[in-house]
């Protein structure tokens, strides 16, 4: 079905066109990861400003814009042919030219194609216009609830390869911030039993196909993933995003501040366990006992990080 396109551009234009839409600039345009309707206003009017639209799939960006009742030139823009591609699409820029970048789904240049363009405009001096919109990631993050992060590390997908993936995991998780997976069907039982060897007392927040009619979103704990996934046959399809939580903060000895504890972790990697904790005595005026203890679980952590390191080596 084709949208009137009509009333849609007397509404993009409402509420958009009095923004600047220079010439000879490289617009960012967001699309929907799942639902047509999410696509802004503001998309919409730029996308109808446009000279021309390079895209990530000709026949997805294709379909996209005839539901908008739009036409538009088209140019391939994808992994493989990102740098001769860019090429032309700085020209058109150099002429004048106003010129999209859309990918298949969400915003560009996020585990996506489209960062080589904008370093290449950026080095031809010409200005590059993002525009905020869709995107999984940030979708997934707010539907989470991690009440522990402190921020959040996106990922993407992980290497394919067994033993590449189990060491990116060790690197990514149980720290103090939320990490962003993305995943494919095929994969994900194999994935699921990955992050429940890495981190089993953790939690994870699973999202499947995102802002689509079969959406699904749960919150389980990571030991229980692959269970959670085995006992319904539906739970294995579509694309996944996934959010591992943050892990609370490993306990520290009584009276220990987070920046002596800080110092501490930092001179046990240099000197013994005992001399760092009577340095840190000595030099403070702390319980040497509590520092003592706080050395060792420091030392203690740092050996299980090394021993985990050789055995992926």
């Amino acid at each position: 079905m084709t949208l009137d396109v009509n009333l849609l551009l007397q509404a993009a234009q409402q509420v958009a066109g009095s923004q600047q839409y220079p010439k000879g600039a490289l617009y960012l345009v967001p699309t929907p990861i799942g639902n047509l309707a999410d696509l802004s206003l503001r998309a919409v009017q730029v996308l109808s400003l446009v000279d021309a639209v390079a895209c990530e799939d000709t026949r997805v960006s294709g379909g996209l814009l005839r539901h908008l009742g739009l036409d538009k030139s088209l140019l391939a823009l994808h992994q493989h042919n990102e740098a001769q591609a860019a090429e032309q699409v700085i020209a058109r820029l150099q002429q004048g030219q106003r010129v999209a970048y859309v990918s298949d789904a969400g915003t560009p240049a996020i585990s996506d194609p489209g960062a080589h363009l904008v370093r290449a405009a950026q080095a031809a001096g010409l200005p590059v216009v993002p525009l905020p919109g869709p995107s999984s990631v940030t979708t997934a993050l707010s539907a989470a609830g991690d009440v522990l992060a402190h921020g959040f590390r996106f990922e993407g997908f992980l290497p394919s390869k067994g033993m590449a993936r189990l060491s990116r995991l060790r690197a990514l998780l149980g720290q103090d911030h939320s990490v962003v997976l993305f995943e494919a069907p095929h994969r994900i039982e194999a994935l699921a039993a990955e992050l429940a060897e890495v981190l089993p007392d953790g939690q994870v927040t699973l999202c499947r196909e995102l802002s689509k009619q079969f959406e699904a979103i749960a919150t389980v704990a990571v030991a229980g993933l692959p269970a959670w996934l085995e006992a319904d046959a539906n739970r294995l399809r579509g694309e996944f995003v996934l959010v591992v939580h943050a892990q609370p903060p490993a306990p520290q000895a009584a009276g220990i501040s987070p920046e002596v504890s800080a110092l501490l972790g930092e001179l046990v990697r240099h000197v013994p366990v005992k001399q760092a904790a009577a340095l840190v005595a000595d030099v403070l005026g702390l319980p040497r006992k509590a520092l003592y203890d706080d050395a060792l679980r420091l030392r203690q952590a740092d050996d299980l990080a090394d021993d985990r390191a050789d055995d992926t080596a």
